[in-house]
């Protein structure tokens, strides 16, 4: 059994009933709503998952999870979307809104359910792991969210790829990477680079975290680390 509370929204009523049947056999708390009117007017924030049709009445189930990912208090709860609409285009539309599935009608209670496993496990799994929003070494402070980057408190300008150079050491202490290891990293999506292009960058970011550019260390043969002092 477990605690995971799930919303099913869709204009049909015996569909919901049976959704909720069945997944409340699976232990799971399930409320339903048959219009996207109704469920916005639910404490949707108090679920753990929802079970969103794409095709009600006036407020569609796409414009039900725009309205809710940009709320603060319901940004964060996984969709899955249940639709007789299986097109590229509404498929691709769904996952921009954020959509964690997307089941098609017809389907089989089986798969439903194999689904919504998968998503609350994966929601398990990150809740249990939060991806921590600074990395912080004594004064040198990296907001992950917002890309910056600062040293007693003031902001330090940084290229993207000196961000991501710092992010990735300071995020591995202690651990040589190589100029390879970088370049696959960091410049991932160049059609050629030079290894000299990492040499110019770790120069210009030392130069920039003062103090601290001489953690960042050269193993000759090898690559770079971030060392502490």
């Amino acid at each position: 059994m477990n605690n995971y509370r799930i919303l099913v929204v869709d204009d049909e009523e015996d569909l919901c009933e049976i959704l909720k049947f069945n997944l409340e056999n699976e232990g799971y708390t399930v409320d339903t709503a048959n219009s996207a009117e109704e469920a916005l007017k639910m404490d949707i924030s108090s679920y753990d998952l929802l079970l969103l049709d794409v095709m009600m009445g006036e407020i569609s189930g796409f414009k039900m999870a725009s309205i809710l990912k940009k709320e603060k208090k319901t940004t964060h709860i996984p969709i899955i979307f249940i639709t007789a609409k299986d097109t590229e285009n509404d498929t691709v539309t769904g996952f921009n809104l954020g959509a964690d599935d997307y089941i098609s009608k017809p389907f089989s209670l089986r798969e439903v359910i194999v689904r919504i496993k998968a998503v609350l496990r994966r929601l398990h799994k990150e809740n249990a792991n939060p991806v921590p929003e600074q990395l912080i070494y004594n004064t040198l402070v990296i907001d992950i969210s917002q890309k910056k980057v600062s040293i007693d408190g003031e902001e330090i300008s940084l290229t993207k790829k000196e961000f991501e150079i710092l992010f990735l050491l300071l995020q591995n202490k202690g651990r040589v990477f190589s100029r390879e290891d970088m370049l696959s990293r960091i410049w991932s999506e160049e059609v050629y680079v030079l290894d000299r292009t990492i040499d110019v960058n770790i120069t210009r970011l030392r130069k920039k975290i003062g103090e601290y550019g001489k953690c960042i260390v050269t193993r000759l043969g090898y690559g770079y680390c971030f060392e502490a002092k």
